[in-house]
C-alpha cells in the first residue's frame, strides 16, 4: 500500500482495529520487555513506535511511563496519532518518516538514541526485498544505543505460506446508525510475494453500501531469513515468541512471528 493509500485508510483506521481488545491484550508483554531495557533506575525508557499508525501503541506506553516518540510513513496517520495525544494530555513526539529514514528523523532528538524500538502491526514486510528490510533494520540499529532493544511483530509467514489461505477473518464496526465491515484477502503472486487486499463496506442506517479498496504487496518474511539479517543489521541475543506474549513460537501454528533482540 503506497503512503497514499494509508493517507486514506487512516479514516478508518481505528475503527478497522479493536484497540480496547488489543491492547489489553498486548500492553503486559510489551511493559515487561520495555522495562527492562532501562538503562538507569528511575529514568523513562526512551521508545521509539516504527511505523506507529494512529498511535495507540506509542501513547499507551507513555500513559504507562515510557518517553515515547514515533513514526510513520502516511501523513494522515501521524495527524490522527498527534490528535490522539492532544486528547490525552500526552507529549509524544510522532514525526512523518517511513522505513531507513529514522535515524535522519530523530537523530537530533532528545530522546535519540533510544532505549528500546517497536514495529509492530505487520509492518516490516512492506518491504518487498531483503535489502530493504536490511537497510531499515541497520537504521534502527542506529537509534539505538550499545545494548538497545528491538521488539517485532509480523504475521508467521511460514505458516502462511504453507497453507496458503486466502481469506483473514473478518472485522466489524458499530457507531449509531453506520456500519463498517471490513473483508481481507491474500493473492499469491507468482514472483513470491503477496498482494494483500482490505475492502471497506460503510453504510448508514437504510442506505446502500459503499465499497472502497486498499491494495498494497508484503514480503512474505520467515523466521529463517529474518534471523540472518538481524544479526548483519548487528543484533544478537534473538529470542523467538508466537504471540505478544510468552508463548513459544511454531512454524506452523503460530499466528505471529514475534521476535525481541538487543543491538550489541
Amino acid at each position: 500500500m503506497k503512503k497514499e493509500a494509508y493517507d486514506d485508510f487512516s479514516r478508518d483506521y481505528d475503527r478497522f482495529v479493536n484497540w480496547e481488545e488489543r491492547l489489553s491484550a498486548e500492553m503486559p508483554f510489551l511493559l515487561e520487555k520495555l522495562q527492562s531495557t532501562a538503562p538507569e533506575k528511575g529514568r523513562p525508557v526512551r521508545v521509539l513506535d516504527a511505523a506507529c499508525g494512529t498511535g495507540m501503541h506509542a501513547i499507551a506506553l507513555a500513559k504507562a511511563g515510557s518517553r515515547v516518540s514515533g513514526a510513520d510513513i502516511s501523513k494522515e496517520m501521524i495527524r490522527a496519532a498527534k490528535e490522539h495525544a492532544r486528547a490525552a494530555r500526552l507529549d509524544v513526539d510522532f514525526k512523518t518518516a517511513g522505513f531507513g529514514t529514522l535515524t535522519e528523523a530523530f537523530g537530533s532528538s532528545s530522546s535519540y538514541p533510544f532505549d528500546s524500538i517497536i514495529c509492530l502491526g505487520n509492518s516490516l514486510p512492506h518491504l518487498l526485498s531483503q535489502d530493504a528490510i536490511l537497510g531499515a533494520l541497520a537504521d534502527m540499529a542506529k537509534c539505538l544505543r550499545p545494548g538497545g532493544y528491538i521488539l517485532l511483530q509480523n504475521r508467521n509467514f511460514d505458516a502462511v505460506m504453507v497453507e496458503k489461505n486466502r481469506w483473514l477473518g473478518t472485522q466489524s464496526y458499530k457507531e449509531g446508525t453506520r456500519e463498517w465491515l471490513f473483508l481481507r484477502f491474500y493473492d499469491f503472486d507468482p514472483d513470491g510475494l503477496i498482494t494483500f487486499n482490505i475492502i471497506r463496506l460503510h453504510k448508514d442506517g437504510n442506505e446502500p453500501w459503499t465499497q472502497q479498496e486498499s491494495v498494497t504487496r508484503l514480503f512474505p518474511l520467515k523466521q529463517e531469513i529474518l534471523l540472518p539479517l538481524l544479526k548483519k543489521a548487528g543484533f544478537h541475543q534473538i529470542s523467538y515468541f508466537g504471540q505478544m506474549g510468552n508463548g513459544a513460537f511454531d512454524r506452523m501454528t503460530s499466528g505471529n512471528l514475534v521476535i525481541t533482540a538487543v543491538k550489541k
